[in-house]
């Protein structure tokens, strides 16, 4: 059964490969997908899928199912870009790999007694849109959900931390600097008393933790108080209960800024928070032998911190796992444009193809497990 959904993998090849550079081609960010996800759509529908685009209140989701088996596997496709630097995650090549896998297990999903849906999701750097479609039921009644990612190196087990983000706003008063500077409420002064305070947080916090962030807004001219500032900051934290403690931390660092220059502090969050990724073993033992099995290399030792992923959530509900491709591009690693270029090499199509043939095995060594 194993050598049937290969064939009908590589027999997709030229396809494949094709929306993955098409995709790359189109860099489209969060919940702004519409081409990419159409394409993905399309090439499912193309496999036999039932496919539906636009659901669970996302213009840019899909779902597409196939089979009526009693093991029920969820592949997902991420396809969103980053804002000025395109696919410099290589969501293109997961979009592919997952629109591979899908299309070599539509033939046999019957036969094992296999129901497959792929996911298209969108938004995952920072929109949270897995969580939203874990939220509205996407993920409901699945026996395991998996994803493949590309990276610099070739990891099965990713470290997937907890983040947390937020915006941040200071309302001041303003006032002529030179001349009347005692009428001013200076809400710069407050983003920076908050950032040295952070500074000092950040020598009793622990080696895992990160706190990051950028100031987006503090004044336009030199000569006037600055009555606003802005700012987007990021908390991360190895497990979702120390990142509420870490995250309750840097928010006081805030509303100390706000307590010693007398401005209003307002925060809010854009996206929900990313959970930590809990790699499920059996799953992952399955995975990494079918990996090896279909060409891909483990090194003894993947230097690769971990990140942030929507699929963190989703892990807390369901079987999970997000094993990493490797690119074989270092020192070019994710979000930087040197791994935009490396998402469309050789080592990217081989990637494409490789992870589509290693996440279908899997699911095939599920359904016979039973």
């Amino acid at each position: 059964m194993k050598d049937v959904v290969r064939q009908e993998i590589q027999g997709r090849t030229e396809r494949l490969l094709e929306l993955s550079h098409r995709i790359h081609a189109h860099p489209e960010p969060a919940f702004e997908e519409v081409r990419a996800s159409g394409w993905v759509a399309d090439e499912l529908a193309a496999a036999g899928f039932e496919v539906r685009h636009g659901c669970y209140d996302l213009p840019t989701a899909v779902h597409a199912t196939i089979g009526s088996g009693p093991v029920h596997v969820g592949i997902c496709a991420e396809y969103d870009a980053l804002p000025d630097l395109g696919h410099a995650c290589g969501h293109n090549i997961i979009a592919a790999a997952a629109v591979g896998a899908g299309a070599g297990l539509a033939r046999v999903a019957d036969d094992l007694g296999l129901t497959v849906t792929v996911l298209g999701t969108p938004a995952e750097e920072g929109g949270g849109g897995k969580i939203l479609m874990l939220e509205r039921g996407a993920f409901d009644g699945l026996d395991a959900a998996m994803m493949v990612h590309p990276a610099p190196v070739e990891v099965a087990a990713m470290p997937g931390t907890a983040v947390s983000q937020f915006d941040i706003a200071y309302r001041g008063k303003p006032a002529h600097a030179g001349a009347y500077p005692e009428s001013g409420v200076n809400a710069a002064d407050a983003a920076i008393v908050a950032q040295t305070a952070i500074g000092l947080l950040r020598q009793q916090t622990r080696p895992v933790e990160r706190i990051s962030g950028v100031i987006t807004e503090a004044g336009t001219a030199p000569n006037v108080i600055p009555d606003s500032s802005r700012g987007r900051w990021i908390v991360r934290s190895d497990t979702a209960e120390a990142l509420a403690s870490l995250k309750t931390r840097v928010l006081r660092c805030f509303e100390a800024g706000a307590v010693a220059t007398g401005c209003e502090l307002t925060t809010s969050q854009p996206a929900p928070d990313y959970l930590d990724l809990r790699s499920d073993a059996d799953l992952l033992a399955l995975y990494r032998a079918n990996a090896i099995a279909a060409g891909r290399v483990f090194p003894e030792q993947a230097d690769f911190a971990g990140a942030a992923t929507d699929m963190g959530n989703v892990s807390h509900h369901v079987p999970t796992i997000h094993p990493m491709l490797g690119l074989d591009c270092l020192p070019a690693a994710n979000h930087q444009p040197e791994f935009a270029a490396a998402a469309i090499s050789e080592a990217a199509d081989r990637a494409v193809v490789e992870g589509a043939v290693a996440m279908a095995w899997t699911a095939v060594d599920l359904a016979v497990r039973g």
